[in-house]
This record gives C-alpha cells, sequence and structure tokens, in this order.
C-alpha cells in the first residue's frame, strides 16, 4: 500500500509499504481522507523531535475493516475518525475528565501502544506518527483511538475534527470557556485559528477579532466568524477601542511563534486569559513579567488537543456541524491524492488552504 515516509529531516515521499494485521486491542482502518496538518509538517521538518524512518499521519477519518481480539466496541464496517491521543477511559487523566493527557499514549512516539511496530518497508521496520500513521491507504490504530461516528457524516469533513478542529473549537470551548458578549482575539487564521474563530462564535462572543499577516487569510476568517480583522501591527489599536482601552477578554496564539505568544499575553487584559495552542520549538522562549503577572491576575495557559475527551467531544462537534453551528466543509480548501503530497505541504507552507486534505479512493 501507499504511505507517507518521513525520510529524515526535510525528506519525505509517497512509497510502498507492508502493513501488519492488528493486535489485541487495535483495528485496521481503511483511510477515507487524512488532513494536511502543521503537525505533520513539524515531524517532517525537526520542530517535534522524532527518529526516522517514520509515516506521518495524525488526522483522519476512514472504514474499520478488521479487528484485532478483545474488541467489543468495533465492527468491521464502523466509521471511525481518529484521535492522535488514545482514551484508556482508566487512567488517572481520564478519569479526571482530561482524557487529552491520557497515560496510555506511547511516549516514545513512533510506536504502537505495545512498544512495537505494525508497518515494514521490506525487512524493515518502520515507525508511525502517533501510534497512527495514517497518511496512507490504511493504518493500523489502537481501538481506543477511534470514535465511531454515522455513516452519514462525510468523512472528508470528518476528518478535520480528528485535530485541527477539535484542537481550535476545544481551546474556545473548554481550555478558555469563552462566555457570551466577551471579545475574544486570535492570532493566526490556519486551520486551528479557523477553528478558534468557530468556537468563540459558537460560544456567543460579541467580537471576534482575527489577526494575521496574509490579507487572503483574514478574508476567509470573516466567513468563519470574525467580526473584526487586522494585521499583527494594527491589533492593539483594534483591541483597545473595541475593548475601552482593558484590552481583550481572551486572546489565542495559534500559530507557535513566541512573537505572536508575547503579543497575545500583551493584548490580554487584566483578569483575562491567554491561550496558547501552537506549539513552538523547544529551545524557544517568551517571556512572562513576574510583577505584572499577579498584579493583573491574568491567565496563561497552554491547551493540549483543545482540552478534549475524544469519546464524548467528538460527538458534540459533529452536533454543531448537524446543527450548521460548525462549518466543517468550508474548511476544505482544496483535496489532493497521496500522490499529490508534495504540493500539498509546499500548499501548507504558502498559507493556501484553510485546510488541504488528502482524499483517498
Amino acid at each position: 500500500m501507499k504511505a507517507v515516509v518521513a525520510e529524515d529531516i526535510g525528506q519525505f515521499s509517497v512509497q510502498d509499504v507492508q502493513l501488519d494485521a492488528p493486535k489485541k486491542g487495535e483495528v485496521r482502518v481503511k483511510m477515507v481522507a487524512t488532513g494536511i496538518c502543521r503537525s505533520d509538517w513539524s515531524v517532517i521538518s525537526g520542530t517535534i523531535p522524532t527518529e526516522f524512518p517514520i509515516v506521518i499521519g495524525h488526522e483522519g477519518a476512514g472504514i474499520v475493516v478488521e479487528v484485532g481480539s478483545d474488541i467489543d466496541s468495533l465492527a468491521p464496517g464502523d466509521h471511525v475518525i481518529l484521535s492522535f491521543v488514545p482514551e484508556c477511559g482508566e487512567c488517572f487523566f481520564c478519569n479526571n475528565s482530561q482524557a487529552y493527557l491520557c497515560a496510555s499514549k506511547n511516549e516514545t512516539f513512533g510506536y504502537m501502544l505495545d512498544g512495537t511496530s505494525r508497518l515494514h518497508r521490506g525487512d524493515e521496520e518502520l515507525r508511525v506518527m502517533t501510534s497512527l500513521g495514517c497518511m496512507a491507504e490504511e493504518c493500523v490504530a489502537p481501538a481506543i483511538s477511534c470514535v465511531k461516528i454515522d455513516d452519514d457524516i462525510p468523512l472528508n469533513s470528518a476528518a478535520l475534527i480528528g485535530c485541527g478542529v477539535m484542537t481550535g473549537v476545544g481551546a474556545a470551548l473548554n481550555a478558555a470557556d469563552v462566555q457570551p458578549g466577551t471579545t475574544v482575539v486570535v492570532f493566526g487564521c490556519g486551520g486551528i485559528g479557523l477553528s478558534a474563530i468557530q468556537g468563540a462564535r459558537i460560544a456567543g462572543a460579541a467580537n471576534v477579532i482575527a489577526v494575521d499577516i496574509l490579507p487572503k487569510k483574514l478574508e476567509v476568517a470573516k466567513t468563519f466568524g470574525a467580526t473584526h480583522c487586522c494585521t499583527l501591527d494594527g491589533a492593539q489599536e483594534t483591541i483597545l477601542e473595541l475593548t475601552e482601552n482593558r484590552g481583550a477578554d481572551y486572546c489565542f496564539e495559534a500559530v507557535g511563534n513566541t512573537e505572536l505568544m508575547q503579543a497575545a499575553e500583551m493584548c490580554t487584559r487584566a483578569g483575562g486569559i491567554c491561550t496558547v495552542i501552537g506549539v513552538g520549538k523547544m529551545d524557544e522562549q517568551f517571556v512572562l513579567n513576574p510583577f505584572m503577572l499577579p498584579i493583573q491576575a491574568k491567565v496563561v495557559q497552554g491547551t493540549m488537543y483543545g482540552n478534549c475527551n475524544p469519546s464524548t467531544d467528538f460527538p458534540k462537534l459533529l452536533g454543531y456541524y448537524r446543527s450548521g453551528e460548525l462549518d466543517l466543509d468550508g474548511m476544505i480548501t482544496k483535496t489532493y491524492s497521496i500522490d499529490e503530497v508534495e504540493q500539498a505541504f509546499a500548499d501548507l507552507n504558502a498559507g493556501s488552504n484553510a485546510r488541504g486534505v488528502i482524499v483517498f479512493d
């Protein structure tokens, strides 16, 4: 079968690989759609440390074609969204409604939960991203990484919930708990930023300010609920004008850029909440003033996977989709075949798409 293999930093290609049968607690999924996510590129570029070679892909949806032993919750023919964080339902974090931190996830980053691989290239064992490696025609996934959905949900759109949409919408609804009538600022209008904008709109924010360096992205942001748009240079003036010089109630950084993190913190009002969504580089930092932070009583926090519990939050987002409150279809700017993956990543890095999606036959 075909899969996208990252050989080394900056080197990736579509290759023929072999996939073993699922073992205990695992399922084999025929992929229907896989999102092109910034985190995939972060693995290729070395921003997210890993060992190579590795099959990338962590945001996707498909149809179960085979189940391993000891599985009652899934069967062949089930439609599923893949979660890049497993949800065991038994660990400390799952029992405290923090499944996004589930202790079952493989910290070695590259193998199944039992520490072995199901993917091979001839005699060579291959790693897989987040125990999925779903930028491939098929993948073997932990059953606890699969959330069953209704068959009538388009899998192309449902795939986006597996990472970008859940991360952005969840940042607004779960992590920050945006309240009605407030002012929200989102720094960065890629797929996650646009999802955060949608989350703020669903929450009933009065002002949703989109900040980006690309005018075309700001135009797109308006279609997903941004009430105001500006470049970084004009952000502070716009925010102060809309808030009687207080600053925003909620700010979100959705890129992983330390300059934007600094700006988001500065633009958050006293008593407000600044949420960092984007994943920056391990050797970078941004500064918090140790005098002003307690004096202003700000909350500066990170969010992982939109602070979601996949088994309950995925269906919740699909509920918003069914009601027309969450636009998944419009998030897909362009679709690609797996053989067009090089162009897909070029478009990602050029900022051309809200979300690009690889669609399989």
